[in-house]
């Protein structure tokens, strides 16, 4: 993605005269997670539809994530996440993107995620270390 990265905004905005000058000069189209999914789809070569299958979800619920007519949990993001191979990177921005609340390794629940995501494991397997350290599963 041609996104700044939050520092380069932090840099703007502190080099900024003022704070309107900051926004009024923002012309960056926002990021809904719909648009972030399809980026995803389309650079991954992912079919909508294996991809909602794969996360779990009923067709309906995954086709109206995907167009932004739904709001997602955080639980359901992560099914997508899995399901696409999502690296810990892109997660959180989808998570980011869904204000869901990024990962953050200091949950122990989080803490698995982190590392199933890293390692490649599909949804079934993180629910099996979830359940297995007596946490709660995504799906």
């Amino acid at each position: 993605m041609s996104e700044k990265l939050t520092e380069e905004l932090l840099d703007e905005l502190l080099g900024s005269p003022d704070v309107d000058g900051f926004l009024r000069d923002r012309t960056e189209p926002a990021i809904t997670l719909a648009s972030y999914l399809q980026q995803l789809l389309d650079e991954k070569h992912l079919k909508r539809v294996q991809v909602v299958r794969m996360a779990d979800l009923n067709e309906t619920f995954g086709y109206q994530i995907f167009t932004g007519a739904r709001h997602p949990s955080r639980d359901k993001v992560l099914q997508i996440c899995f399901a696409m191979a999502l690296s810990l990177r892109e997660a959180n921005r989808a998570l980011g993107y869904a204000d869901a609340g990024r990962l953050d390794c200091r949950s122990r629940r989080d803490a698995i995620i982190i590392y199933c995501l890293d390692k490649g494991c599909s949804l079934q397997k993180v629910n099996e270390e979830l359940y297995r350290f007596g946490e709660r599963t995504i799906c």
